[in-house]
């Protein structure tokens, strides 16, 4: 496979965790943390089944992780759709 796609929501999402660890631990390591996603997108991309089904949470849904965020992606033909990133700093769930 190797395609990825970031939905809406997710773009947002990793704008939000890069501010949050700005706020919180500086540019720097706010810059590894967010590449260290891209990393892993390209990893689930490869083997989208790497992860399991969160059915669960939502219909269709996998759930994988980087550092201590949650990556919810679904499987759409040939393309993972990136749905959503949340970590312990949100406080309401947004699937």
């Amino acid at each position: 496979m190797a395609i990825y796609k970031l939905s809406p929501d997710a773009e947002e999402d990793l704008y939000r965790i890069w501010l949050y660890g700005v706020h919180k631990f500086g540019v720097n390591q706010a810059d590894k943390y967010y590449h260290a996603f891209f990393h892993q997108f390209d990893l689930i991309a490869q083997d989208p089944l790497i992860y399991p089904a969160v059915d669960y949470i939502k219909n269709g849904y996998r759930r994988g992780v980087s550092g201590v965020d949650s990556i919810y992606y679904r499987i759409n033909g040939d393309i993972v759709e990136i749905m959503a990133i949340i970590g312990r700093q949100d406080v309401y769930s947004k699937l």
